[in-house]
């Protein structure tokens, strides 16, 4: 099983086996490291510190798909406390067919 966690403060509550980006950038240098592997679950918080969000990865993703070599992921939890921000990620991943559920506020990420 393979997790990825790119959020900047939060980590999983269960404390399971992830790799964890703190910032954009470090998520998307993460997911082109796993490009060509199986993702069980790939989790996305909005903001991440600052002025910064999850956009340069959801790009990634977007022109991955684009490309005609989408990122294989089983799920991609939006986990967000930012509801415009879950709105747009999941209408902008969805459009390219990555399967998605929004989860704000969930239980399985804390502080």
């Amino acid at each position: 099983m393979t997790s990825v966690l790119i959020d900047d403060l939060r980590s999983f509550a269960d404390g399971r086996p992830a790799m964890v980006a703190r910032t954009s950038e470090a998520g998307v240098a993460l997911l082109e490291s796993l490009r060509g592997r199986h993702l069980t679950e790939l989790w996305l918080d909005h903001d991440l510190g600052g002025e910064e969000t999850i956009w340069p990865v959801v790009e990634l993703l977007e022109r991955a798909a684009f490309d005609g070599e989408p990122f294989d992921i089983g799920v991609v939890y939006i986990h967000s406390a930012n509801p415009p921000g879950v709105v747009k990620i999941r209408q902008a991943l969805e459009r390219w067919h990555y399967p998605v559920r929004a989860i704000p506020g969930s239980p399985h990420v804390i502080y």
